[in-house]
């Protein structure tokens, strides 16, 4: 990829799938100019998620994180273009579901706490997961896909947006 343009690695969670708001989520990111190069629906195993979770697998929150990415299928997607990592962040909203601004895809579609969620023993159902930096991107990206299934292509409209 040249200058700015990076891929980055998103995963619409069950509950986005089990909402039926995968379309939305999707729209939001492809009408700020961001192409999809890659998408999938997976029902994801232990395997997988250890290895994209590996820095939480320790931690007290890990088997109900990955028991809620369990409950249902994965949308796994590579989408790209200009600092597509940070637009992608800034999309997506705060981790924290309750503090993320309205108009981002959190801010709109869900409200728990971490706090709610611990005391209650369950995953914070936040919709979506958006690489931290370009090179996290890169990992998930390999993780999650094969270089085969990425595909390149022009959007009419790149003129306008890379």
């Amino acid at each position: 990829m040249e200058g700015k343009i990076e891929r980055t690695f998103i995963a619409l969670k069950p509950d986005a799938v089990q909402r039926g708001i995968v379309g939305e989520v999707m729209d939001r990111l492809e009408r700020a100019g961001l192409r999809i190069a890659a998408l999938k629906m997976v029902q994801a195993s232990d395997e997988v998620l250890e290895e994209h979770y590996s820095e939480h697998v320790d931690k007290d929150f890990y088997d109900s994180l990955a028991e809620f990415m369990k409950e249902g299928p994965v949308i796994a997607g590579v989408v790209e273009g200009v600092e597509a990592v940070a637009v992608v962040r800034k999309i997506v909203g705060a981790t924290e579901p309750y503090e993320a601004a309205p108009g981002t895809i959190r801010g709109d579609f869900s409200h728990m706490s971490m706090e709610h969620a611990d005391e209650r023993g369950k995953a914070v159902k936040n919709i979506i997961h958006a690489a931290g930096n370009p090179e996290e991107a890169e990992e998930e990206i390999s993780i999650w896909f094969d270089e085969e299934e990425i595909h390149q292509y022009e959007r009419v409209d790149d003129f306008h947006i890379a």
